[in-house]
């Protein structure tokens, strides 16, 4: 009796942790689509951010955050696309166009703030025209506080760095794009 306690304890243990915090979509695959892809700078898209879910947050989340950034971008130090935070920690989905503020999808008390299109919300995937394809990490942030502190109008790298400082875990998602 005593060996199957041993080894019912030890599967519950790799159960336990097998147990990821892991960021998902409905919609995103491996390439961006016109849904998502911006409606200017010469892109011809629909801007609507996509459907995210994310499962098994860390012990101890108060809030999460998403950030979607274009490692690729001809600017030596990338492109933030959208910076969404204090996301009550009850929350477990986005709904495909909450990056749309004026929609008021986004879960009640979040904040989006600038992206470097200057603005506030979601705007999507636009890479120059004969670039080679880009990278876009969509990244969710498990926080250890309610709130961050920061308003619509921080900048991406304010909001990064209050992310880093106060991340218990995070997980993400990449697909690409290119015109």
């Amino acid at each position: 009796m005593k060996k199957v306690f041993i080894i019912a304890s030890l599967f519950a243990n790799i159960s336990i942790y097998s147990q990821t915090f892991t960021l998902k979509s409905n919609e995103l695959g491996g390439q961006a689509t016109s849904k998502q892809a911006f409606n200017s700078f010469g892109c011809n898209g629909e801007n609507v951010s996509p459907q995210l879910f994310w499962e098994n947050p860390p012990l101890g989340t108060k809030s999460f955050a998403v950030t979607i950034f274009d490692e690729d971008a001809p600017t030596g130090s990338g492109w933030w696309h959208w910076l969404i935070f204090d996301i009550p920690s009850t929350t477990s989905e986005l709904k495909s166009g909450a990056g749309n503020i004026s929609l008021n999808l986004s879960p009640k008390g979040s904040l989006q703030s600038i992206t470097d299109f200057k603005s506030t919300g979601y705007g999507g995937p636009c890479p120059p025209e004969g670039s080679k394809a880009h990278k876009y990490v969509v990244t969710i942030f498990a926080l250890k506080t309610d709130k961050l502190g920061l308003d619509t109008t921080a900048n991406p790298a304010l909001v990064g760095f209050m992310l880093e400082q106060n991340k218990l875990e995070k997980a993400s998602l990449i697909f690409y794009d290119k015109r």
